[in-house]
C-alpha cells in the first residue's frame, strides 16, 4: 500500500473566529496557517474540523443565566468553560480562514452541533455518547496514522489526539503548526504534557 495513503492530516478549527480579533481569538491563531497549508502538500487525505454550533448551544455564557464568560459551569453533566458566542452554523465566524488551502481538503468534519453537549474532540462529542463519523473516515481510507494541526493545543487539538491514540491510530502532534488558549496560566505546557504521557509523538 501507498505509504501516503496510510496517513492523513486533521486540520483542527482554523476558523474566522478562533483568530486574534474573534470573539475566541487564540494568540496567534493566524500564524500557523502558511505552516498548515504547507504541510498539507505532503499528504493525501486532508480532514478540517469545525465548531458548528447551533445558536442556542449551551456552552455559550449568553445562554445561561447568570453566567459570565470564561467562567466553569457545566453541560451535559460535564464541567464545561462557559464561551462567548462563537462559531454559529452558517455563519461567517464559523468558516475556514481564507488563507487555509481548501483546496487540499477532502472532507470536513462538522462538530459541536447539538446544543446540550459541547464537542473538543473531532471524533466525539465531550460525553462519548455521539461520533462524528470522524473514525469511521479514517479506516476506510486505511489511515493508521494521523497528524494534527490547528487550534487550540489546550481544549481541541488535545482532545481530538487523545481520542485518536485511543482509536488506535499513531498520532502526531505539529507544534509549530499549533496555537493555544492559555485559559489559566500553563495550560498549553500541561495539556502538551497530557498528550505526550498518552504516547502522543509531539514535533
Amino acid at each position: 500500500m501507498n505509504e501516503m495513503k496510510k496517513k492523513a492530516l486533521i486540520i483542527i478549527d482554523v476558523q474566522n473566529d478562533f483568530m486574534p480579533g474573534g470573539p475566541l481569538g487564540v494568540p496567534g491563531g493566524d500564524e500557523i496557517v502558511a505552516s498548515i497549508n504547507k504541510k498539507s502538500l505532503d499528504f493525501e487525505h486532508v480532514i478540517a474540523t469545525q465548531d458548528w454550533h447551533p445558536k442556542d448551544h449551551g456552552s455559550f455564557a449568553m445562554n445561561n443565566e447568570d453566567s459570565q464568560e470564561w467562567e466553569l459551569g457545566e453541560l451535559g453533566g460535564l464541567p464545561q468553560v462557559m464561551w462567548p458566542v462563537h462559531c454559529v452554523a452558517d455563519s461567517e465566524g464559523a468558516e475556514l480562514v481564507e488563507t487555509l488551502n481548501k483546496k487540499a481538503l477532502s472532507k470536513i468534519i462538522y462538530k459541536g452541533t447539538d446544543p446540550k453537549i459541547d464537542s473538543y474532540s473531532g471524533f466525539f462529542d465531550n460525553d462519548k455518547k455521539r461520533s462524528t463519523g470522524l473514525g469511521d473516515y479514517l479506516r476506510e481510507l486505511s489511515v493508521m496514522e494521523v497528524h494534527i494541526v490547528g487550534v487550540a493545543t489546550d481544549y481541541c487539538v488535545k482532545f481530538t489526539a487523545i481520542d485518536a491514540m485511543e482509536l488506535g491510530f499513531k498520532v502526531i502532534v505539529h507544534k509549530n503548526c499549533i496555537r493555544g488558549v492559555e485559559l489559566n496560566p500553563g495550560d498549553i505546557e500541561k495539556a502538551l504534557e497530557e498528550m505526550k504521557a498518552a504516547g502522543i509523538e509531539i514535533y
